[in-house]
C-alpha cells in the first residue's frame, strides 16, 4: 500500500504542485450469485485488493480538474454546467457521478483530481464502480459532507444508469462501498439489507481471467433480461403479485412450469436456484463449512452453463482445471459470462499449486495464457492515511 500511496502523490504533485488527500475504493469479485441482482434477488460479492486510487485538493473555483494516470488525460468538469451530455469517454463515470451528487443537493466544491487504477480494465472485476465510488467519496468528505454508504451506492448506480447509459445492478458499487477486510457480503437486491460473512484468512480469492470477452455478451445480457420480464408476464397470472422472479418459489415452479417455454423455464430454474444457493451459502460460510460453500459453486456454475446460457468454452475450461487442484474448494464462472473470469476458493498453501496447474493446462487447451489474480476480502472505500 505504501508503493501506492507514494505513486499518487508523486503523479498529483507532478500535475498540480500540492498536496492531496488520498482515497480508494476496491473492484470486486462474486463469490455466488450470478444474474439475480436484476430480477430483485440475492449476491455475494467481495471486494478485493485491487483498487481505483484517487487523490484530490480544494480549488477555489467551481470547475473539477482531472487527471487521469492511466490514459495520460486530463479533463474540466464545469460544476455550473446542470445538463452535461456523456461522451462515451473514461471521464463519463466521474462527470456523471458529479450530476448525481448534485441532483441529491450536495453540495460539492471545486477540485484537483488525480485517479489512478489497478483493478484491471475489461475484466470484469468492476474498474468503473470503484472510479464511481472512490470519487464520490472523495468529493463529499473533502466538502464536510455527511456520507451514507448506501446512499453513496445507490447514487453511483444512478450514474452508471443515467448517465453513462449502462443498465447495471447495485451490486458492484454496494460492495465497493460497504465491503468490509475479510468479509462477504450477501446483499438483498430488493431491500438492500445486508449481512457480512466471515472469510477464513486461510483461504484465498483467486481469479483466473480467461482473457476472453466475446461480441455477443452485451446483447444477450440484455437478451436474458428480457426473457426474465416474460417470465414475470407469464407467471404473473397464476402468481398474483410477483414482481420479479425473486418472487417465485421452487414450488411455484414445480407447480407451474408448463405456462413456460422451454427456454423461458430454463432462464427461471436457474434464478430460482441460484437465489437459494446463495442463502445455502451463507448458511455455509457462516458455520465455515467451505466444503458445501465449494460444492454450491460448482452448483452454481453448471446452472449458468445449462439453463441460464452464458459460459464459454474457455470459462469451462477453467473450472474443470481448477476441480484437480487439491486444495481448491470451488470454482465457477462470475461476472455476465461469454468470457471474463472465473473465481476459485482456494486454500492458502495451495494457490501456487493452483496458479502453475491452470496456467500450464488453460494454455495448452486454448493456446490463450490465462491472468491469475490472488486477493483477500479486501475493505471499502475509504481514505488512506500516509504510513
Amino acid at each position: 500500500m505504501a508503493n501506492e500511496f507514494a505513486e499518487i502523490q508523486k503523479f498529483f504533485y507532478q500535475q498540480f504542485q500540492g498536496e492531496p488527500r488520498i482515497y480508494r475504493a476496491p473492484g470486486r469479485v462474486n463469490l455466488i450469485g450470478e444474474h439475480t441482482d436484476y430480477n430483485d434477488g440475492f449476491v455475494m460479492p467481495a471486494a478485493i485488493d485491487f483498487y481505483v486510487w484517487v487523490a484530490i485538493s480544494p480549488r477555489p473555483d467551481r470547475k473539477l480538474i482531472v487527471h487521469s494516470v492511466n490514459f495520460s488525460e486530463t479533463v474540466e468538469i464545469d460544476l455550473l454546467n446542470e445538463d452535461p451530455k456523456p461522451k462515451k469517454h473514461w471521464s463519463d463515470y466521474v462527470q456523471g457521478v458529479v450530476l448525481m451528487l448534485q441532483r441529491a443537493n450536495h453540495a460539492i466544491r471545486g477540485a484537483d483530481i488525480v485517479i489512478r487504477g489497478d483493478v484491471p480494465i475489461g475484466s470484469g472485476l468492476s474498474s468503473s464502480a470503484a472510479i464511481e465510488v472512490s470519487t464520490g467519496f472523495a468529493l463529499l468528505d473533502i466538502a464536510g459532507l455527511t456520507i451514507d454508504r448506501v446512499e453513496l451506492a445507490k447514487l453511483c448506480r444512478r450514474a452508471e444508469n443515467e448517465f453513462v447509459g449502462a443498465q447495471v445492478g447495485i451490486m458492484d458499487q454496494f460492495i465497493s462501498a460497504c465491503g468490509h477486510k475479510g468479509r462477504a457480503l450477501m446483499l438483498d437486491c430488493r431491500s438492500l439489507e445486508f449481512k457480512l460473512l466471515p472469510v477464513p484468512s486461510s483461504v484465498s480469492l483467486v481469479i483466473c481471467n480467461t482473457m476472453i470477452r466475446h461480441e455477443l455478451s452485451k446483447g444477450e445480457y440484455n437478451t436474458r433480461r428480457k426473457e426474465c420480464g416474460e417470465a414475470v408476464r407469464l407467471l404473473s397470472g397464476v402468481l398474483p403479485g410477483i414482481r420479479a422472479l425473486r418472487d417465485v418459489t421452487p414450488q411455484d415452479l414445480q407447480r407451474h412450469c408448463a405456462i413456460l417455454p422451454p427456454v423461458i423455464l430454463k432462464r427461471v430454474r436457474h434464478v430460482v436456484s441460484e437465489d437459494a444457493r446463495v442463502q445455502d451459502a451463507a448458511a455455509a460460510l457462516q458455520r465455515q463449512d467451505l466444503s458445501t460453500f465449494g460444492n454450491l459453486m460448482g452448483e452454481s456454475h453448471r446452472s449458468l452453463r445449462d439453463d441460464y446460457q452464458v459460459s464459454c468454452r474457455e470459462l469451462d475450461i477453467a473450472v474443470e482445471l481448477a476441480a484437480g487442484v487439491p486444495g481448491v474448494y470451488g470454482a465457477r464462472m462470475t461476472g455476465g459470462g461469454f468470457g471474463g473470469c472465473t473465481i476459485n476458493l482456494v486454500a492458502s498453501q495451495s494457490v501456487q499449486d493452483f496458479k502453475r496447474h491452470v496456467s500450464e493446462g488453460y494454455e495448452r487447451k486454448t493456446g490463450i495464457s490465462p491472468q491469475i489474480f490472488v486477493s483477500s476480502a479486501a475493505e471499502g472505500v475509504g481514505e488512506v492515511k500516509r504510513a
